[in-house]
């Protein structure tokens, strides 16, 4: 069960205080954790999720629509995709620590659940979703904008790091070539650790759950790096 102090630390980092705190609980609930209660089972996030997931979709959309009286439909797609999609919203949890919230199971705690992007902004979704239910969707709206679409110039550098470097080399003529160091972890958990070489030079790394991902963080090191 999440401890009130617990829940009240959470909701002082996201700045809503919840009036039905079974909504944050359920909020935090993975399925596994449920189905481990024999007595007193907590409903899990999934039906929260699909509701947080539509409400996201119409705020963002809203805010590209509003923001960006320029961009196609194609354009504003394209950037509504890549701004709510799973690993944005991973990234996006981190500035509130979410995975220490989290309510496992001990099989999905045992096999990383906790750091685990799916769940992690599956769990995001479902959180607006039950401060949607509890607070209206402008109580929604702003944990929206505060946490998801702030700050966009960086995390686009993020979200699209693989595709900003690869230009970047082109326009150099220089050669870009990711290179995997190490793979960890059964098959169900594992961990990449992917170098970006540039002209046969290694100049970052980058760990994630998937090569992709360890790319995409590895490019991004280099970025922030030539930013300096």
């Amino acid at each position: 069960m999440l401890a009130i102090s617990n829940s009240a630390e959470l909701e002082k980092k996201i700045g809503y205080e919840f009036k039905d705190k079974s909504l944050l609980r359920q909020a935090l609930t993975h399925s596994s954790f449920s189905n481990e209660q024999r007595i007193n089972k907590l409903k899990n996030y999934e039906r929260l999720e699909f509701l947080g997931d539509a409400v996201l979709e119409l705020v963002s959309s809203k805010f590209f629509f509003t923001e960006n009286p320029d961009m196609t439909e194609g354009q504003m797609t394209k950037m509504r995709s890549s701004m709510v999609c799973e690993q944005a919203l991973a990234f996006c949890a981190k500035d509130i620590q979410l995975g220490d919230y989290l309510l496992l199971g001990k099989g999905e705690e045992a096999t990383g659940g906790r750091m685990r992007e799916s769940i992690i902004a599956d769990v995001m979704e479902a959180i607006i979703g039950a401060i949607y239910l509890d607070g209206g969707f402008e109580e929604a709206e702003r944990f929206i904008l505060k946490f998801i679409l702030s700050d966009l110039g960086s995390k686009q550098l993020f979200y699209d790091s693989k595709t900003i470097l690869q230009e970047k080399i082109q326009k150099e003529g220089k050669s870009l070539v990711y290179e995997l160091i190490e793979e960890i972890g059964p098959d169900h958990d594992k961990q990449f650790t992917v170098e970006a070489v540039v002209d046969g030079k290694a100049l970052s790394r980058g760990v994630g759950r998937t090569k992709k991902a360890a790319e995409q963080k590895a490019a991004y090191e280099v970025l922030i790096e030539w930013e300096k």
